[in-house]
């Protein structure tokens, strides 16, 4: 595989290494004349690849929205039929700030300066996430590895659910297709008190080992803790009784989970997604890896501006997959580009023409795996 500036490194650091190393065939000129025509398009458009004055618009909209709900909830909401609907909003305008802020940032597509990409990626901390865990789990072990099993940290739920055809099937995982969107709602909260601290204590993530943070990025992890609970939990209670706090952060929460899980698998956990297995002998994969992305991911909603904005640009999975360090504000124009590529090299561009098209899909997917046995 030819590296470029925009796409991740094939190659896992040693230290995260604890499975035998996964290689992808060699470039078949696919990748190389889709970069061609996409740098050639953006430098004809005059379009920058980070930067971008809508970036820090979008930022400022975000931010302000989340602080500004955050006060009146805490400071003036005083019955349930005005805490509920400003729980909800609280919640999806923080999964907007995951998507639209945080996500450009740990990719370094928010900026072409690195303390920019890194104040941006830092938002995930504020909203109750480790920015260094985060991205060793998706930067490095998603993005290199998608949908391989044992490779890619997304798959696994442990025994709550099956999503992949290799993956063992449990008697229960015959409802998964009904349970699995509930328990979707707990992702928040169990990433809020569990996942990034077992994480830092045993060097995981999943099954895989990474370098746990020392120094600097050990003392933004514990800052980022007690900035989060004191947002969620210290400065409420100054105001509001105990019960109320928790019920609030529940609901925030339970948003939360919900929207980060349900758009995160539309883009793999669904019917048109490869799941590809290694060669055992040798760990290859067939495809180079450029294809491999396209073949294990799936965009939604690409016509709907409204879904762009509030998803970061996450509705189009496959061009952020290829591009990872491009700005998504040029997910809509490029994603013209990549489609054509895709025709000319045989190559199938896979997507939903909406979301609830990809909600289906990944009904179904889920329906299958709780069915099937091993495959």
């Amino acid at each position: 595989m030819q590296e470029s500036k925009n796409f991740p490194p094939s190659v896992v650091d040693q230290q995260a290494e604890a499975i035998p190393k996964i290689k992808f065939a060699k470039n078949n000129g696919f990748q190389a004349e889709l970069r061609r025509r996409v740098d050639g398009f953006l430098q004809d458009a005059n379009l920058q690849e980070r930067d971008c004055p809508q970036m820090y618009l979008k930022t400022i909209i975000l931010l302000s929205s989340f602080f500004s709900t955050y006060a009146v909830l805490v400071f003036a909401a005083q019955t349930w039929w005005q805490v509920v609907p400003l729980c909800i909003l609280l919640g999806v305008i923080t999964a907007g700030i995951g998507f639209g802020i945080q996500h450009d940032g740990s990719h370094h597509a928010y900026s072409h300066s690195l303390w920019m990409n890194k104040l941006m990626a830092l938002s995930l901390d504020l909203i109750g996430g480790s920015s260094y865990i985060w991205h060793w789990k998706h930067d490095v072990f998603h993005h290199t590895h998608t949908n391989i099993i044992s490779y890619d940290p997304d798959l696994e739920v442990g025994i709550f659910g099956r999503l992949a055809p290799t993956q063992p099937r449990l008697a229960f995982h015959r409802w998964q297709h009904y349970y699995l969107w509930f328990l979707y709602g707990l992702l928040a909260i169990k990433w809020h008190f569990y996942d990034d601290f077992y994480s830092l204590v045993t060097g995981k993530i999943g099954d895989r080992n990474f370098p746990r943070p020392k120094g600097s990025n050990l003392i933004i992890f514990w800052a980022g803790k007690l900035i989060f609970f004191a947002i969620a939990f210290a400065i409420p209670l100054l105001f509001h009784s105990l019960p109320i706090v928790l019920a609030s952060y529940g609901l925030v929460a339970l948003t939360l989970g919900i929207v980060l899980s349900v758009v995160f698998q539309l883009a793999h956990v669904v019917e048109e997604a490869n799941f590809p297995i290694p060669v055992v002998t040798s760990g290859v994969i067939e495809n180079d890896w450029a294809i491999h992305q396209i073949e294990t991911t799936v965009n939604f909603s690409r016509n709907n501006p409204v879904a762009t904005w509030l998803l970061g640009g996450l509705n189009f999975q496959v061009e952020h997959h290829l591009f990872p360090n491009i700005c998504h504000v040029n997910y809509p124009a490029i994603s013209q580009i990549v489609e054509q590529t895709c025709q000319d090299f045989g190559v199938k561009y896979n997507q939903h023409k909406s979301f609830w098209a990809g909600c289906i899909s990944h009904f179904q997917w889920l329906r299958r795996m709780g069915s099937e046995y091993l495959s």
